[in-house]
């Protein structure tokens, strides 16, 4: 096999702004870079043959990079599989002696494989088994709405879906426990669908709901947070990072840390307080564009899922990290 079937192996998984990310990275001979988010490998491959390149692809689920292997075989010595969280990287990629990267690229949210499989019970429209984590470890959905409190639930909901109906979601659903407990996608959807009414924009009532268990039970926001400050840490100055995301409560935290680390967000009054974060002038990164990049209609038209992406990207600088890896401020 050649680098051209690689190119097949992607084509029914297509990702969001993949030449946009890829033109962010611009990838060059000798050049290592980070998939933290490897999915269907696209990204990977896109990289792997702009350039005599190396990459380290990242994933949590241990059946994508079972099916990567395949395209690890396309590209020998080149691209590296890693299991594990993005928001670790700087400790995955030590491991391998790999210090420093040119350019990192983050997907967020789930993939469209996930999705399609029914046996991962992310889909509100397939019915499978309400489970829901990308490492099949740990609590599941099901566990969360067979178990929460209805207060909790109604604030995850409204705090990772965004859902303005939140109490009456999360009322109904623990009524519908105590009749039996909940182990079906489509139970869950059909007991949402019962309470909130769709949306004029076509957008399904169970999304939102959906959305907010998955986040809870991956982390998902957690992750982004620790990936970012992973990311200060492992760019070589001039390196990029391109941050593809889907939903607000995740563009808000790249935003933020963006404009944070390049020195634009606001500063504090001269009368307030002495408690003002130390080092919060120097600029980590450079933000390349002010607002994010969208897809073009071309490209929404062809993939939905386009619809709401959202890509940021900056560039590190010399300046040395401001967090520590244990979390704190340097």
């Amino acid at each position: 096999m050649n680098a051209a079937e690689a190119t097949a192996l992607r084509s029914d998984h297509i990702p969001v702004l993949l030449n946009e990310v890829s033109k962010a990275l611009a990838p060059k001979k000798g050049g290592r870079y980070v998939d933290g988010t490897f999915g269907a490998g696209g990204y990977t491959i896109a990289l792997l043959e702009a350039a005599e390149c190396m990459v380290w692809a990242i994933d949590r689920d241990p059946a994508t990079l079972a099916k990567g292997e395949v395209i690890a075989k396309l590209f020998p010595e080149r691209l590296h599989l890693v299991k594990g969280r993005f928001g670790d990287m700087v400790k995955l990629l030590s491991e391998q002696g790999v210090m420093s990267v040119d350019g990192i690229a983050l997907d967020l949210g789930i993939s469209s494989m996930q999705i399609e499989d029914r046996s991962r019970g992310f889909s509100f429209l397939r019915d499978g088994p309400l489970d829901m984590r990308m490492e099949r470890s740990g609590r599941s959905a099901a566990d969360v709405v067979n178990t929460m409190s209805e207060k909790d639930l109604a604030n995850i909901i409204l705090t990772y879906g965004e859902e303005r109906h939140a109490r009456r979601v999360a009322r109904a659903i623990v009524g519908a426990r105590q009749e039996r407990p909940f182990s079906r996608t489509l139970r869950l959807a059909d007991v949402i669908r019962a309470e909130v009414r769709r949306s004029h924009d076509g957008i399904d009532p169970a999304t939102r709901t959906f959305q907010a268990l998955r986040i809870l039970v991956n982390d998902e926001l957690g992750e982004l947070e620790r990936g970012l400050q992973n990311a200060e840490h492992l760019l070589s100055p001039g390196g990029v990072l391109a941050v593809v995301s889907f939903h607000s409560l995740e563009d808000r935290i790249v935003k933020k840390f963006i404009k944070t680390r390049s020195g634009m967000a606001s500063k504090p009054s001269r009368h307030a307080p002495a408690s003002v974060t130390p080092n919060q002038d120097i600029a980590t990164f450079s933000a390349l564009s002010r607002r994010p990049i969208t897809p073009r209609d071309k490209e929404k038209a062809k993939n939905p899922r386009a619809r709401s992406a959202r890509l940021r990207i900056a560039e590190r600088t010399s300046a040395p990290s401001l967090i520590t890896l244990g979390g704190g401020l340097a």
